[in-house]
């Protein structure tokens, strides 16, 4: 079987519409035609690929042409075939040598570009401030990026970008700028939603794609506001997948897609692309001793973007399920008092490990009371602020993620349900025991 590429395809439906048009002229007793097209259809062999509005121009007036010829067989009216023939020819021709001059990989970046920049919007925010006088006033703040995603003016960009705004401006491809506001935000994915009203005008909007089927080498696209540099494209490829990023002390964002693609400040809540133009993640932060793009930018996946922005648009937050518990961040001081006479005293349990989430209290009613987890039972009082209860579980692992940290306890909740059920692993009295619990 012979295959054809794109431009094979296009460059024979012009010949086959060609010759349409002129076979309906002989058929009208063109004869004198007959032997131009065989000059015509080498020089159109010869010819690039056209593009296809350059087809169905030759089609539409082949066609009307015919229709003069069956009022009159003049040579003179022959002549002017010809000379028309020659003319879109020639146009033919120019298309196809402009296209020949980029690559696929080239026409696949101008084609992704052209469909999804002006879907990028320019975020730029104020902060309020005060001056000498102790009067407040409104100062530069940040800027980042943002995608639009629905016809009515709602913008997915990062908490980050608009954490410290008083005022938020969004500005468009075409130079216009709006107000915007935040509809919702959510800091444990570090993404936000905002909100501006287009009034008449007709936005562009970029499609979700899937992050759940990513392989590392895949070609990826970003577009942002780099140093205000409005819509600059960058290409690279997916460099790692699954990553767990901590953001900031407690944040941690799991199944991070990495990417070599440059990410620099500014970049922040643009788009991932995909070589179609669908979003598969909102490139989010770089890691880099110097500030700027080393190769090493992450993005959170669509698919994480796609529940928390149905949530943030629906209800103005998150709903995720929790443990009805109170929860403490072991550390080695807690398991040194714990292991000391003072402590021993008081009737606790020796621990073999500094480490996890201290349960001290579980909530009356709750379902995790009713699954088995245990809370302490000796108050005392941390850093002379902070009361809890010791000798209760210690929470390590939930569904297999380890859990050391605070973050680490959040970041594995983050995409549950009320009503999800999961795996507690606790520490208890010297061992560890796996509880099943639901989640409120």
């Amino acid at each position: 079987m012979k295959l054809y590429s794109k431009i094979e395809m296009i460059r024979n439906s012009l010949i086959a519409m060609a010759i349409g048009g002129i076979i309906a002229s002989v058929a009208f007793g063109a004869h004198s035609v007959v032997s131009k097209i065989g000059t015509k259809e080498n020089a159109e062999t010869a010819a690039a690929s056209p593009e296809k509005e350059a087809a169905e121009t030759v089609q539409t007036e082949a066609a009307e042409n015919s229709e003069k010829n069956a009022d009159s067989t003049s040579e003179e009216k022959l002549a002017e075939l010809s000379e028309k023939y020659d003319e879109l020819l020639s146009r033919v021709s120019t298309i196809a040598n402009t296209e020949a001059r980029y690559t696929i990989d080239e026409q696949q970046n101008i084609s992704v570009y052209e469909k999804c920049n002006e879907a990028v919007v320019n975020i730029t925010t104020q902060e309020m401030a005060y001056n000498w006088f102790l009067e407040p006033v409104l100062q530069d703040g940040g800027s980042g990026s943002g995608s639009i995603i629905d016809k009515r003016g709602y913008v997915v960009t990062n908490v980050h970008v608009i954490s410290s705004a008083s005022k938020i401006n969004i500005s468009l491809a075409d130079g216009s700028t709006y107000e915007g506001h935040v509809v919702g935000k959510d800091t444990e994915s570090d993404i936000a939603v905002l909100k501006f009203d287009p009034g008449d005008k007709i936005l562009k909007t970029i499609a979700f794609g899937n992050s759940d089927n990513l392989k590392v080498g895949q070609k990826v696209i970003a577009i942002g506001n780099p140093f205000a540099l409005e819509r600059t494209m960058t290409t690279g490829i997916i460099s790692g997948l699954g990553r767990p990023i901590q953001e900031s002390a407690n944040v941690i964002i799991r199944n991070m897609i990495q990417t070599d693609a440059a990410i620099n400040p500014g970049n922040s809540g643009g788009p991932l692309l995909d070589s179609n133009g669908r979003m598969i993640g909102i490139n989010t932060m770089i890691i880099s001793n110097s500030g700027s793009s080393a190769g090493l930018g992450f993005a959170v996946p669509v698919s994480t973007a796609q529940r928390v922005v149905k949530d943030l648009i629906q209800n103005g937050k998150v709903t995720r399920g929790r443990l009805g518990i109170k929860a403490v961040q072991m550390s080695s001081d807690i398991a040194k008092y714990v292991n000391s006479q003072r402590g021993q005293a008081s009737g606790l349990s020796r621990v073999g490990i500094n480490y996890g989430i201290l349960i001290s209290e579980v909530d009356a009613d709750s379902s995790a009371l009713k699954s088995g987890l245990k809370g302490g039972n000796v108050p005392v009082r941390y850093n002379l602020r902070q009361t809890f209860n010791l000798g209760g579980d210690i929470i390590v692992a939930i569904d297999n993620i380890s859990v050391s940290s605070y973050a680490d306890y959040l970041s594995a909740l983050e995409a549950k349900r009320p009503g999800d059920t999961v795996t507690v692993t606790v520490y208890r009295d010297g061992a560890t025991e796996k509880i099943k619990t639901k989640l409120d």
